[in-house]
């Protein structure tokens, strides 16, 4: 099965450490990185696209992608 994660978070180390963590979980990068301003926060937000093939496992929606 392949699952797929849209990571967010503020323009800060905190957003460099989830990426990192998902890459060290086995998630691979998927496109480019987004970041836009947020106007209501008032901050930039970053965003990374990650995939990752897990064997054994069907699909189901009710899944914590996170936790794989």
């Amino acid at each position: 099965m392949k699952l797929y994660r849209f990571l967010t978070g503020p323009d800060d180390s905190s957003f460099c450490h989830k990426v990192t963590t998902a890459l060290n979980k086995g998630w691979h990068l998927h496109g480019s990185p987004t970041y836009a301003y947020d106007a209501e926060a008032k901050t930039m937000r970053c965003g990374q696209a990650v995939c990752k093939e897990v064997d054994g496992l069907d699909y189901t929606p009710d899944m914590k992608l996170g936790e794989y």
